[in-house]
């Protein structure tokens, strides 16, 4: 395993700097009332420097989505998982993580829930989020039709892949119905988890037969 050096540290910490300044500034004022100078100012560097981490002002509020890429990439390329299940250990490695943090700080829910808010209320941000699930949904069907020895514009890992990124905007639907001020967390991300597996047993017969293909 590959240590991690100081460059790529002091990187990881400028990326994350920048990407919860502007959260927090976005939460105070408005995501169209804050400039992406307004977020260097604050940071400390320069315009130039956070557009070298961020190609736009909408990823630096949404910067995690990436990680969901990876985990796609990483799950679902494993041909001892069947995708349904390579979904789920996506989305529940999504939710131990949102449990983690909200449980280190009781102000933490209050501002998950004013993030949601921010999410909703600003279009650009939402026309981000719709084109980062479609990237998803790629991403999917790429590695699925890897596995399986077919072209990602073939429609089995085009409709699996479809099907797969839904899990993700259930469960995203569900915590912002269930996670809220005045119920615990963790029951409030297992009612979540129990609404994915739901419907991921919907899939689970679909799916079951990929990648055969007649």
């Amino acid at each position: 395993m590959k240590t991690e050096g100081l460059r790529e540290r002091k990187k990881r910490a400028m990326r994350r700097q920048l990407s919860d300044t502007a959260t927090r500034l976005f939460l105070e004022r408005g995501f169209d009332s804050v400039r992406v100078a307004d977020v260097a100012e604050a940071c400390g560097v320069s315009e130039k420097t956070v557009f070298n981490y961020f190609p736009t002002k909408e990823a630096l509020v949404l910067d995690r989505l990436e990680a969901t890429a990876d985990a796609l990439r990483t799950h679902l390329a494993d041909p001892a998982l069947p995708p349904v299940e390579a979904m789920l250990r996506v989305l529940a490695e999504e939710l131990r993580e949102l449990t983690t943090s909200l449980a280190a700080d009781e102000r933490a829910l209050a501002g998950y829930r004013r993030f949601g808010d921010l999410l909703r209320e600003t279009p650009s941000l939402r026309a981000y989020q719709n084109d980062a699930a479609d990237r998803f949904a790629d991403v999917a069907a790429e590695v699925l039709a890897a596995r399986a020895g077919l072209r990602a514009e073939d429609p089995e890992p085009q409709v699996a892949a479809a099907a797969l990124l839904g899990l993700w905007r259930v469960q995203f639907r569900a915590l912002r119905t269930h996670v809220r001020p005045g119920r615990a967390v963790e029951d409030a991300v297992a009612e979540v988890a129990g609404e994915v597996r739901r419907a991921a047993a919907l899939l689970e017969g679909g799916l079951a037969g990929f990648p055969a293909v007649s």
